[in-house]
């Protein structure tokens, strides 16, 4: 089974990785440190269930971009 994040905590992450995609990797430190500036007001349980959605969300794009790209055939940067 997975875990199952509230709507606001998936809202936030995606919005941050949209918005800045270079910038997150699939280090959950780097990303923690980054989420910690761009976030304000959040608990510290808020922090780590953001910073673990964009983790596990960056990964998860990667993943699906070279799936496609292995379909269609083309290569993946």
């Amino acid at each position: 089974m997975g875990s199952i994040r509230s709507q606001y905590v998936k809202k936030i992450a995606i919005d941050l990785v949209s918005s800045k995609p270079e910038v997150f990797s699939d280090n959950f430190h780097k990303n923690k440190e980054i989420v910690s500036k761009v976030v304000e007001g959040a608990s510290k349980r808020d922090l780590n269930l953001i910073t673990g959605y964009c983790t596990r969300y960056v990964i998860k794009k990667r993943n699906r971009a070279a799936k496609e790209a292995e379909f269609t055939g083309q290569t993946v940067e």
